[in-house]
């Protein structure tokens, strides 16, 4: 594996890749790699001959009081899991070389960066639509691996890429967990135990939405949000930022649940903000429930 660091280095090996027909995956990262990450490296080396995965930890999807100096950084050791993966090259930039002075071009998908995680995260997406639309033009991917944890993460990039022509077709892989449902996270670091044991309120959340809608077939939106809402607020340490039920593409939350919707949360657990998501499918209507029937 080769570590590079400069931009022009990048394009001119994937210029040369592509030049002889080899297919390119990218796996974009902020670092502080986990099998959340290397599960997306192993889905692009059974679809790439040329894998590569970045790593940059992106100061312009961060808010002026959030986590970007104490974001978790360990170069050294995700470059070790990247060659235990088989990874063809690591991509490591630095903020120069992504933003060089009197940078002042940025990407912004309009309707769909500034609910939920734009709302509670202002300007974040523009730094990611950014971030990765420089990405896609420097690595030149045939593919590019995102995860499903960072549901709207996806909706916003497949936007970019349908609305741009991009020359990339975006793989979703599934949300990574831990034994008890926690979905993996390089913040997850930042949990004391008790915390660590509290985050599981957000996959129970998403459980009890999922038994609702696709067990019991509860329809009303809103009456699976209360349900949700219930699950969170019986834990201390967790203080509900924002839950959601939407359409999977246009992001609009859905009062009837008639279709496939994304269902998605962010909650504080003590001092860090952890986000997760489910994509769920409605019952058929002849099994249709209320809550109350739907109650053990």
């Amino acid at each position: 594996m080769e570590l590079i660091r400069r931009l022009h280095l990048m394009r001119e090996i994937s210029q040369e890749a592509r030049g002889r027909g080899r297919k390119i995956g990218l796996v974009p990262t902020m670092g502080a790699l986990h099998d959340g990450h290397l599960s997306l490296v192993r889905r692009a080396r059974e679809l790439c001959d040329l894998v590569v995965v970045s790593v940059f930890v992106n100061p312009a999807q961060f808010g002026p009081n959030e986590d970007f100096d104490r974001y978790p950084r360990d170069l050294t050791r995700d470059a070790d899991l990247c060659v235990q993966e088989g990874v063809d090259y690591l991509f490591a930039p630095s903020g120069e070389e992504m933003y060089p002075p009197g940078y002042r071009t940025w990407v912004e998908v309009e309707g769909l960066s500034d609910v939920f995680e734009g709302a509670s995260r202002p300007g974040h997406f523009r730094g990611v639509a950014t971030v990765v639309l420089k990405l896609f033009n420097i690595v030149r991917p045939h593919f590019s691996f995102f995860g499903q944890k960072d549901g709207q993460q996806v909706v916003i990039v497949q936007r970019m890429i349908r609305d741009l022509n991009l020359d990339v077709e975006l793989v979703v892989c599934p949300t990574q967990r831990d034994a008890d449902g926690l979905a993996l996270s390089s913040r997850n670091a930042y949990l004391d135990p008790d915390e660590r044991a509290a985050a599981t309120c957000l996959y129970r959340a998403l459980e009890r939405a999922r038994e609702l809608i696709e067990d019991q077939g509860v329809r009303d939106a809103r009456q699976v949000e209360a349900a949700m809402r219930q699950v969170i607020e019986s834990e201390p340490l967790a203080r509900l930022d924002y839950l959601a039920i939407t359409d999977t593409e246009t992001l609009e939350r859905v009062d009837e649940i008639d279709r496939r919707v994304l269902v998605a949360l962010a909650v504080w657990i003590g001092e860090t903000r952890l986000i997760d998501n489910m994509i769920l499918e409605p019952r058929k209507r002849g099994a249709h429930a209320t809550m109350e029937e739907a109650r053990p």
